[in-house]
């Protein structure tokens, strides 16, 4: 059952909320006050915040700002309320992070649609970004115990790269598939003037160059390390073997693919629908999610040139420079020792332009 807690301060408006949500098979909490809201939300974690605006001891703004900041709750949807519906009152709601809003009085059918909505949008992001490792690691260890062929590092060979290493070049024939143990990857293509576009930056955990053995093609892009990198050799006769006679591990294998499908779509329509600062700060977050937050801090942060950054975002480095600074300005992140630091991922995310 999910649970969705309520934060308003007139009684009426709540308890109709709260009936209404009760009724369609939620779980619901409340609180008059947006202090009391801030506590309730630390201690249940609910999967969901209806929250007012204008409220006495701290405001709506005021609590999304604190939720924010913690890490347990920055990524809960937030649904604000309000009386107030100009369209500059719109603007300030969404910027300041917020989900969606509703317009007092509303009708329960609005209400749950947008419950309903964003439920299920967060419920699709986590699928998207979270199975993706889980599958790996059951494949890994499906494979592992495939008969005679294994990906195990102790059966394969495991090659240690500097940074700026060539792993391979487009044109080239395809003889291994690559599984990242731990530093970075980079594929990219260039056009005649030299120009460099990145498709794609590995982790620990991915796979890469499987796409053109399984297509039986020479390599469309060229592979570099980011940063110094061990890469498990996977021999293509042995890969080909694997999927081809273990129908369970060709299943996981398909569903790891589906989930890159997904992302890469998902790449292109922001490519060329969104706005420059949406399309920077898309590119932002997924490079952020590939990179693993500072042991010490817990920040999560990029280790990459400016050059590296604006091609694996698909804009002049000139532009990505002047929109980091715009969202330094905006506090959404930070610069340190010429990394980028992230400081209000949920902002970042839900950018309205």
């Amino acid at each position: 059952m999910k649970k969705i807690l309520i934060i308003e301060d007139n009684e009426d408006v709540r308890e109709n909320t709260r009936e209404i949500l009760e009724l369609s098979n939620y779980k619901v909490f409340e609180a008059e006050n947006g202090k009391a809201g801030v506590e309730t939300a630390l201690k249940e974690k609910p999967d969901l915040i209806v929250c007012d605006i204008m409220m006495p001891v701290l405001d709506g703004y005021g609590v999304l700002h604190l939720l924010g900041k913690n890490e347990e709750t920055s990524g809960i949807p937030f649904i604000f309320l309000t009386a107030k519906s100009e369209k500059t009152d719109f603007r300030k709601a969404m910027e300041s992070g917020a989900d969606d809003y509703l317009t007092k009085p509303f009708d329960g059918t609005e209400l749950l649609n947008a419950v309903r909505i964003r439920l299920q949008k967060t419920e699709l992001l986590k699928k998207i970004f979270n199975n993706t490792s889980e599958e790996i690691n059951d494949f890994m260890n499906n494979a592992k115990q495939a008969g005679k062929i294994q990906l195990t590092s102790e059966e394969r060979e495991v090659c240690h790269y500097k940074k700026k290493h060539i792993v391979y070049t487009e044109g080239q024939r395809p003889k291994h598939v690559y599984f990242v143990m731990s530093g970075k990857v980079k594929t990219y293509k260039s056009n005649e003037d030299g120009k460099e576009l990145i498709t794609n930056i590995y982790g620990p955990g991915e796979f890469l160059g499987y796409a053109p053995i399984l297509e039986e093609v020479n390599y469309k892009d060229s592979a570099q390390i980011l940063e110094d990198a061990q890469l498990m050799l996977i021999p293509k006769e042995d890969f080909l073997q694997l999927i081809t006679h273990d129908i369970q591990i060709a299943k996981q294998f398909i569903k790891i693919i589906t989930h890159n499908i997904i992302d890469k779509e998902e790449d292109l329509l922001n490519f060329a629908y969104s706005s420059l600062r949406k399309k920077v700060a898309y590119g932002l977050i997924q490079l952020f999610e590939k990179n693993k937050a500072d042991e010490k801090s817990e920040r999560k942060y990029l280790d990459l040139t400016r050059k590296n950054m604006a091609h694996a975002v698909g804009v002049a480095t000139e532009s990505l420079i002047r929109t980091l600074a715009d969202f330094k300005d905006e506090k959404l992140i930070d610069f340190e020792n010429g990394k980028v630091i992230l400081l209000n991922e949920k902002k970042l995310r839900n950018l309205p332009y």
